[in-house]
Order: C-alpha cells, then structure tokens, then sequence
C-alpha cells in the first residue's frame, strides 16, 4: 500500500484493518451458499457463495474464498480481502481491493484503494463525498 508523503501514513491499510478486525454482527463462512437480499447494520463478512443484493450503511468484508455475484452492492464501506465480486459496487465511504481480488464491474465511491495485483475489469467514479 502506497504512502500518502504529505500526511506520513497508510490512512487506508490503518481503517482497512481497523474495519476487517472489530466485532462481527455476521458471518456467511466457507461453505455457505445465500441467495437474496442481505441488508444489516454494524460488520459483516461474506467468506462462502453469495448471489443478490447487499444493502447497508455498515462495512462489508469480503473474504479471501468469496464469491459475490450481486444486482446491487450498496454499503457504507467494502473491504475485499482477496474474493471475487461480479457486479456494479457503490460505497458511501470507502472501498479497499486487496490481491489477489477480482472485481468485475464499475466502483462507485469517494475514496477508494485497488492493490497491486487485483484483477480488475470495470470503470471507477469518485463522487465527492456527503456531508
């Protein structure tokens, strides 16, 4: 992860561990297989097979055997710690991308980090944030 040289830190990787490591209000773990709408409040982490929507204005972490095929991935943070995501992305305040991820499909977000390494196949738009 690159270094801003003004501010003299890793802003990204400090909130990106910070967000993968508090407490968890969910857990698809390896092996589940979910299809339909998920919609929660807090952290949540998709680690099996999931198809359809995601709505949230919490953190959604995508773990490293992820698979993510989505209508609508609406969140308020998304963190991908190496899965794959099929489908458009909109996060209100961050999304981080991690290698080895595959995204495929556009991102929408203020701020947002793709690692050296990613698969990525989309378009990217960085809409200022709200206040």
């Amino acid at each position: 992860m690159a270094e801003d040289e003004e501010t003299g830190g890793a802003e990204l990787s400090a909130r990106a561990i910070a967000a993968s490591t508090g407490e968890l209000n969910a857990l698809l773990g390896r092996g589940t297989r979910f299809e339909g709408k998920l919609t929660f409040e807090g952290r949540v982490r998709i680690d099996g097979h999931f198809v359809g929507e995601v709505f949230s204005e919490g953190v959604l972490v995508v773990g490293e055997e992820a698979e993510l095929t989505v209508t609508a991935l609406d969140v308020g943070t998304l963190i991908v710690r190496g899965g794959t995501i099929r489908g458009d992305i909109t996060a209100r305040v961050t999304v981080e991308v991690y290698a080895p991820s595959t995204v495929l499909g556009n991102i929408s977000s203020p701020e947002v980090f793709i690692d050296k390494g990613v698969r990525f196949e989309g378009g990217v738009k960085m809409p200022t944030p709200d206040h």
